[in-house]
């Protein structure tokens, strides 16, 4: 179709995460992009499309219709900063940084944990120069990012989330907050960064991604994969792979070697006795109900458990056996002794429960983070582990990834998931390379329960390959 036969302006504009197209022909739509992602809108008379497909609508329609297409999206704001403060990249970091860039600034940067993946986003958002929108996982971690922002360009950026909604050409924000406010601040960034972008993926989560009109995006993790095979959306929602570091160049080099330290325990014979009649219970009950029906798992059981009183008691059974393995009694003496075997060093206890995380902290009195520690209480703690104040600090899941923890050499595990990734990311915290010195992370595993197996299946991660594991 001919330019003057188009008898009306046809208009680009941002409307709530979405991009609203008025002034075109149903017949003319297919014309301008061989993807099927328009809808058609009846309520207002125009074609709707998600905000993520910006950049390739807009050059189509520019090129299609020249002068008689306008764009009305918010365009991104350039960013002035009055000082940039950043160290000097390493190598690794500047070939991931140049990777992104070839890659038309769109894509995942992978590389372990205490690698500088942070510098890498600060000199991108350096270079780029436009509003940015950073997105982390939790609180902790978008209170970092401001922080970093702050020392690294002396600007202090907008907040979205924890009772915030500051918006400024930088901001920062949890995931939870971006795809519940990106509705109304979906257009006007250039650039999304998303820390631990394997979150992203979730149902509500990728959200945060789709309801943008950004054409520029970072992703930044160690660990990508996740048990759902979601993380494939990520080429989608955020860009290719651009630059993927193996755990093994970054180890002895950029990060501190390691060695890992297994001791086994044994459950008190009480212990050791409810343990297996709680195993008994969830065994004789799940093989019963597959008699029924074949394929009957953890999912079906939590379903039946609000209505069938067995269920219930089956799945008691379980949080005990499981609060068993975590808060056995052998393992508190075991941690007495690792305190004492490293006195005057800096150690972090991971837990794999809170109420084994304040067990320790009252049973040695040493300060604890828990997801549900106020900001206020989680600074001082940290600040106090950084000075020496305190030599040790237990935390359950809270430091599994991304918050900055002060330096230590020190890690014990009493407790977690069969996770590679949490593996992964608890062994980090304390690689970061000082001098020559060797970390050392001991692993405390109740013998003869499922801990063991959770244990096996967290060192096949490609952080432990060539690894020596020490048993004690």
């Amino acid at each position: 179709m001919r330019k003057t036969e188009i008898n009306k302006r046809i208009i680009l504009s941002f409307d709530q995460g979405t991009l609203l197209l008025n002034g075109v022909n149903q017949d003319q739509l297919p014309e301008m992009s061989s993807s099927n992602f328009w809808m058609w809108d009846t309520r207002t008379g125009a074609w709707r499309c998600d905000a993520i497909y910006y950049s390739a609508v807009s050059k189509s329609l520019c090129e299609k219709f020249g002068k008689d297409f306008s764009d009305e999206v918010m365009k991104p704001q350039s960013v002035s900063f009055s000082k940039i403060n950043l160290p000097e990249l390493r190598d690794e970091q500047k070939e991931a940084l140049e990777s992104w860039n070839r890659s038309g600034r769109r894509g995942q940067i992978i590389m372990p944990t205490g690698t500088g993946k942070t510098e890498v986003a600060l000199a991108a958002m350096a270079r780029v120069k436009t509003a940015t929108l950073i997105a982390a996982p939790v609180r902790d971690l978008m209170y970092q990012w401001h922080r970093r922002i702050l020392r690294a360009f002396d600007y202090d950026s907008g907040i979205v989330g924890d009772g915030l909604s500051d918006i400024k050409p930088i901001t920062v924000t949890t995931y939870d907050s971006a795809y519940i406010h990106m509705a109304k601040m979906g257009a006007g960034f250039g650039l999304l960064i998303f820390d631990e972008e394997h979150h992203l993926p979730g149902k509500c989560r990728r959200e945060a991604a789709i309801l943008s009109t950004a054409s520029m995006r970072l992703g930044l993790t160690a660990t990508p994969q996740r048990s759902d095979d979601l993380h494939t959306d990520l080429d989608w929602l955020i860009g290719p792979v651009v630059y993927d570091m193996p755990f093994h160049h970054a180890r002895g080099s950029t990060l501190a070697d390691f060695d890992v330290v297994r001791i086994p325990v044994a459950l008190t014979d009480s212990e050791q006795t409810t343990y297996d009649q709680c195993n008994r219970a969830i065994q004789n009950y799940i093989f019963t109900k597959r008699k029924e029906k074949p394929g009957y798992d953890w999912q079906d059981l939590c379903k039946e458990s609000g209505k069938e009183p067995q269920a219930r008691h089956v799945q008691k059974a379980y949080y005990l056996k499981q609060s068993i393995e975590n808060r056995a009694s052998e393992k508190l003496r075991v941690l007495e002794d690792i305190f004492r075997l490293h006195k005057g060093q800096q150690i972090l206890v991971f837990a794999g429960s809170n109420r084994m995380a304040i067990e320790v902290s009252c049973r040695f009195l040493v300060p604890t983070i828990l997801s549900h520690t106020r900001k206020r209480e989680r600074l001082a703690v940290l600040d106090g582990f950084a000075n020496g104040k305190f030599e040790v600090l237990v935390a359950n899941r809270v430091l599994d990834e991304g918050v900055d923890v002060p330096e230590a050499k020190v890690a014990v595990i009493i407790g977690g998931q069969g996770s590679t990734r949490q593996a992964k990311q608890r062994l980090g915290r304390i690689l970061r390379k000082t001098g020559s010195t060797r970390a050392t992370l001991y692993e405390v595993v109740c013998e003869d329960t499922k801990e063991v197996h959770r244990s096996r299946k967290r060192r096949k991660s490609d952080a432990y390959e060539r690894t020596i594991h020490r048993r004690v």
